[in-house]
């Protein structure tokens, strides 16, 4: 099928789950009624994503508080309860950041449980999301290594463990979210292109990294007011992504000053096209959809055009999110008619 469908990854969490429009909520439960409301937020998110007709799913990131936190927080050597507050995205906001204290292992399986339960769900074809080395460095604080480079690999180890096991359990997908790629040019030209296939080498299921310019939260939102009317960031990426290991490179394009020209820097990819403005919460139309998507085209074969958010939905009220989904289907349906 043409212009098949898919997320970025997170959708909002329910009220019920835990605390609405926040990247970092509280739960509202604990012990086993906080796994069955996570597992009945999951039978919402598959659903809503059916119902839009989106092809290629996800579990909507229901069981994690935040996109890396929750798999690296899980990992032997990171110490959730050591917080530091300190500058990421290269200063351009704070976090309160845990601490990685020792060797990092994964000493147990992560996310597998719940992507069994997914895949139990739905018979849709299943992506899961992991968050990229440079990213999880970028958000912790290093009291160990001393190195960002040293750190991205034990965590790149650690990541292709988890996907491993992650096929073996019938995920069709992984996708490695690697924002940070958008600010530290240098260092993924010296280390990162090298960590992010290190994740993927050899795996046994589709492989893309997702490479954005962030949420649609202030910090974000200041921070693009400044890159001016040309986001030249993508120019820098996107020829060392061309010759990296993932075979699907995740973009945004919807609503942004990207020029869509630096699709034709990536090589033979398939790419995850942006068509979805997740910084706005202006519900597109099918037509605004797939004007999106006839831009992606003049630059891409069409067996190339994927269509996606062009990040995730996590901090979105769950109305409007799910009907950007809705717009995101009949979109690529139209395209395809």
């Amino acid at each position: 099928m043409l212009f098949p469908t898919t997320i970025a990854g997170s959708l909002p969490k329910p009220h019920w789950l835990a605390e609405p429009q926040r990247l970092w909520p509280d739960w509202r439960l604990g012990g086993e009624e906080l796994r069955d409301a996570q597992h009945d937020a999951v039978r919402i998110a598959l659903f809503e994503q059916q119902r839009a007709g989106i092809d290629l799913v996800t579990d909507g990131e229901q069981s994690r508080r935040h996109f890396v936190h929750g798999f690296a927080g899980a990992l032997a050597g990171v110490d959730s309860d050591r917080l530091v507050r300190r500058g990421i995205r290269g200063d351009r906001y704070e976090a309160d950041c845990p601490t990685i204290v020792a060797e990092v292992r994964r000493s147990a399986p992560v996310h597998v449980q719940e992507m069994r339960f997914a895949r139990d769900a739905t018979t849709r074809r299943l992506k899961i999301t992991i968050p990229g080395p440079m990213t999880i460095v970028d958000t912790l604080n290093d009291a160990h290594y001393g190195s960002r480079k040293k750190a991205a690999f034990a965590f790149a180890r650690a990541i292709r463990e988890e996907i491993e096991e992650l096929a073996a359990a019938g995920i069709d997908a992984v996708q490695i979210d690697e924002p940070a790629f958008n600010v530290y040019f240098d260092e993924v030209e010296e280390w990162g292109i090298a960590a992010l296939d290190a994740c993927l080498e050899g795996v046994r299921c589709e492989t893309a990294v997702h490479v954005c310019y962030g949420y649609g939260v202030p910090a974000n939102l200041a921070w693009k007011a400044t890159l001016g009317g040309e986001w030249d960031q993508y120019a820098h990426l996107f020829p060392f992504l061309a010759q990296s290991k993932a075979g699907t490179v995740s973009m945004e394009l919807a609503g942004s000053c990207v020029p869509p020209e630096v699709l034709g820097m990536l090589g033979d990819k398939r790419v995850a096209v942006g068509v979805i403005d997740v910084a706005s919460d202006a519900i597109e139309t099918a037509e605004e959809v797939a004007a999106t998507i006839a831009l992606a085209r003049r630059y891409l074969a069409d067996e190339r055009v994927m269509c996606s958010t062009n990040c995730g939905m996590a901090p979105m009220d769950r109305s409007i999110a799910y009907a950007k989904l809705r717009a995101l289907g009949a979109g690529a349906a139209l395209t395809r008619h």
